[in-house]
């Protein structure tokens, strides 16, 4: 049976190869994922044993403030150890060098005046000593005093500057100028980092004002392992450690590992993130193939009855279709593992053009070839097995009359399950909507979503005949005869035409879902702000992702400012009265914000009497999720001390990011001033003073820090939402691909629709139907099919989303905005969409010899 499955396939090319090529594009899209993944993997990997070359570090024996825990992730942040460790670990027999890890953010002015950046990638100032390992000065020497710095090559290359060159940085929220004494060329990537070194006694003045750093590398005598070296270390570092800032040393390898695992944990969500667009991808596929494989039997009903006839079995004919779908799926997988790796190149050519050098060759191992292999192969056998079940049972008898067999099966019973289907979810989606305040509303809302559009795939064939019949009916009233035949070849098979459909069906509702979450998005953060903000110009700076203190001092002393009210920020942990610790990110806010610049919903108690008292209010989210009443007492613990406080105020504000909030006196208290950001400045001006020149001496006082941008409301909602649109455009490239497929589904099934329909196209050509016509033909089904499937998907997607500012509006999803426009686009992309797909089968058809189609068999 496999020599006639491969017959089958090389007699009728044309029919598989679109098959081949949406598996292929499906496979495209894992291999491509899971060698990125490793790529970047391997990068960081590099990364983290190149830049950690100690062979023992001495670090914080307990947890500290990380990552936000109360509305996030979970943190492996350790608390922090005296620098003056580093003195008496240099002590200790075998040890040649005491490093303390000393860095910070910091801005670096090139020669043209402005800024260093590399796309995204941050920019940090940190310490090099004359023992540092892994670094190699190529020109110049290393920094000595202040005033000095030294530049790694590609920051120097970026940057236009050359070796004794006098540049300006902000360097601890400060101006400083100075002078570039050395080109330093590090054995680790630097991944597009801006990075700028700095002499000890800076870095220590910088980002050790209270004495404390994060870690200390410890490098011993060359003869002397990692583990040996720690056993001195640790007794050592447990006894001169004060009780309230304990250490512990541990090896250079743990620690490398300990890094690594925190990367990979990182990698695997964005594994998993695009692994659901792929998923996505093969389901879109799954389509193609299931529909290719059902006109393909339906095709070759009498070839299959006699093969039945001379003696094939029922499973033996079963056996041959499975076959040609595992050749498709297996040739398929193959092209789609070299397409991904072609991928990952042009992404990583990419981002090398951006800064960011991925290290090391594009990786094809054995489990991504495997997994590869086996899911298409998978999902076409999944896909083909319908149909061929239905061809090895059709009787051999039936099969070989003149007029084709296969009997359509009832609707009914697809109709009954998507009914069912479809409800459920609506009642799913519906009772999340009515209790959005209910624990389990979100998961309610995502299988209600499921349930939905799994109902609308069943559900497709029964609606297509009304559907499309009425999208057709400009094109029969306007394009006779044309219009008339196009849509009785539509409706003809109407499980068929969903299928084609249901492709497009489920790109078009996620991209329509996409396109309402981000309007609404941009509404709801337009809303907050105009609800929220009582302010005339906001200062912000997402280069830099904190305001300098000086800047901030600079724009309180202009004479027209009446309150710069600064928004504080910082990690701390918080134990609650059931003793759980967590991390979190608290939020540093002056009482007199409230009610000058700021408008928050209090929920309970007083936001400004809370603040004034030193006590700490929650967000209603928080406060829901932990339990937390006004009255209770939490305690509040940051790299300068701890605190217990009693819960003043519960507040709903999407303005402030933070689940607790409290006053600037109790913020200090708890975070280092090292470890502090401003990421906002609320700007008010003075009574009776020129609002528009006002913005010219901001502007003209934040210039000398460059990152600082002085927006009005409606500026830095549209600086927000152009974020949100940047990752909408990242979502439309992925679910582009599902898109891309559902259309090589159309062209597949028009033109398997023109070889099945050869003879009726003849019959139609010699009763005088025209080339220009029968083109037009398939030309409107294309479009009928492409706009049915759209305008169905989008309904759905529409309809799903909506629901979303409902159930999430304590996240800030508060307003739902329908972007009416774009989703009309979208209906006008389908019908470009259904014309182009039928540009190959229409050609085709109209090519046909009349008396060769006529005797077609």
């Amino acid at each position: 049976m496999l020599r006639v499955a491969l017959r089958g396939i090389g007699a009728h090319p044309v029919r598989f190869l679109l098959t081949m090529l949406a598996v292929a594009l499906g496979i495209a899209f894992v291999a491509g994922t899971f060698a990125l993944r490793t790529m970047l993997s391997s990068t960081f990997t590099d990364i983290v044993e190149t830049s950690m070359l100690g062979d023992a570090y001495v670090r914080g024996a307990d947890r500290a403030p990380g990552e936000s825990t109360v509305g996030g992730e979970t943190s492996d942040a350790r608390n922090q150890v005296p620098i003056g460790l580093a003195d008496v670990v240099a002590g200790v027999d075998g040890v040649t060098a005491a490093l303390p890890d000393l860095s910070g953010p910091v801005v670096l002015v090139g020669a043209d005046g402005t800024a260093v950046q590399s796309t995204q990638a941050p920019s940090f100032a940190v310490v090099l000593y004359p023992q540092s390992r892994g670094v190699d000065v190529v020109a110049g020497r290393l920094p000595e005093q202040p005033g000095e710095v030294a530049l790694e090559h590609s920051t120097l290359e970026a940057s236009g500057l050359a070796v004794g060159d006098t540049t300006t940085v902000v360097l601890g929220g400060a101006l400083q100028s100075v002078q570039v004494v050395g080109d330093v060329d590090a054995v680790s990537s630097a991944a597009g980092a801006t990075l700028v070194y700095l002499d000890p006694a800076t870095g220590r003045a910088l980002f050790a004002p209270d004495g404390m750093v994060s870690t200390i590398a410890v490098y011993g005598e060359r003869d002397l392992s990692e583990a040996a070296l720690t056993d001195r270390l640790a007794p050592v570092v447990r006894d001169a450690a004060p009780a309230d800032a304990p250490a512990q040393a541990v090896t250079g390898d743990d620690a490398r590992a300990e890094s690594r695992a925190a990367v990979e944990a990182i990698l695997g969500f964005v594994l998993t993130f695009l692994l659901v667009f792929a998923a996505i991808s093969l389901f879109v596929g799954a389509f193609i193939i299931a529909n290719t494989f059902a006109m393909s039997v339906r095709q070759r009903t009498r070839e299959f009855a006699l093969l039945r006839a001379v003696g094939a079995s029922p499973t033996q004919v079963l056996v041959s279709i499975l076959l040609q779908a595992a050749v498709i799926g297996v040739i398929g997988a193959a092209l789609g593992i070299a397409g991904g790796l072609a991928l990952v190149e042009v992404l990583r050519r990419v981002l090398e053009s951006m800064g960011m050098t991925l290290t090391g060759s594009i990786p094809l191992n054995a489990s991504t070839v495997a997994i590869s292999l086996g899911v298409g192969t998978l999902v076409s056998l999944v896909a083909a097995f319908v149909p061929a079940r239905r061809a090895a049972v059709v009787p051999p008898v039936e099969a070989m009359r003149d007029e084709s067999t296969a009997p359509e099966r009832p609707l009914r019973l697809r109709a009954v399950v998507g009914a069912v289907l479809a409800l459920l979810g609506a009642a799913g989606v519906l009772a999340a909507v009515w209790r959005p305040e209910a624990d389990g509303a979100p998961q309610l809302l995502g299988y209600g979503a499921a349930g939905v559009v799994l109902g609308m795939l069943l559900l497709a064939p029964v609606i297509a005949r009304a559907s499309i019949g009425t999208l057709a009916t400009p094109f029969v009233a306007w394009i006779k005869p044309v219009g008339r035949l196009a849509r009785g070849n539509v409706v003809r098979n109407p499980r068929r035409t969903a299928n084609t459909a249901g492709a497009l069906m489920i790109g078009m509702a996620l991209v329509g879902a996409a396109a309402v979450i981000a309007a609404s998005t941009t509404a709801s953060t337009q809303a907050i702000v105009a609800r929220e903000a009582t302010t005339d110009y906001i200062l912000s700076t997402p280069a830099s992702g904190t305001i300098p203190t000086d800047a901030l001092t600079a724009v309180r002393a202009l004479p027209d400012v009446a309150a710069a009210d600064a928004f504080y920020a910082g990690q701390a942990l918080v134990r609650g009265p059931e003793g759980d610790e967590s991390g979190v990110l608290l939020a540093g806010i002056d009482p007199a914000t409230i009610g000058r610049s700021l408008q928050v919903e209090e929920v309970e108690g007083s936001l400004r009497d809370t603040l004034e008292d030193d006590e700490v209010a929650v967000q209603r989210g928080a406060a829901k999720d932990e339990g937390w009443q006004v009255g209770d007492r939490i305690t509040l613990t940051g790299g300068s001390g701890s605190r217990e406080l009693r819960v003043g105020a519960i507040i709903d504000s999407s303005a402030i990011p933070s689940p607790l909030v409290v006053s600037p006196e109790v913020f200090d208290s708890l975070v280092p001033a090292v470890e502090r950001a401003i990421p906002t400045v609320f700007v008010t001006a003075a009574p009776g003073a020129d609002v528009d020149g006002l913005r010219a001496q901001l502007t003209e006082a934040v210039r000398p820090y460059l990152v600082v941008s002085v927006l009005d409301t409606e500026q830095f909602v549209a600086g927000l939402a152009d974020q949100v649109n940047q990752v909408l455009v990242i979502l439309y490239a992925l679910l582009g691909l599902s898109i891309v497929i559902a259309v090589l589904g159309i062209v597949n099934t028009l033109a398997l629709s023109v070889i099945e329909r050869t003879r009726e196209i003849g019959l139609l050509r010699a009763v005088g139907l025209g080339r220009l016509q029968l083109a037009g033909t398939v030309t409107i089904e294309s479009i009928l099919t492409a706009v049915f499937g759209t305008v169905v998907g989008l309904a759905v997607g529409v309809a799903l989303a909506s629901a979303m500012p409902t159930v999430f509006a304590d996240d800030g999803l508060t307003d739902l905005a329908v972007p009416w426009v774009s989703l009309l686009g979208m209906v006008l992309l389908a019908i470009v969409v259904g014309v182009l797909a039928a540009l190959w089968p229409g050609l085709r058809a109209a090519r046909l010899p009349v008396l060769d189609a006529v005797s077609y068999e």
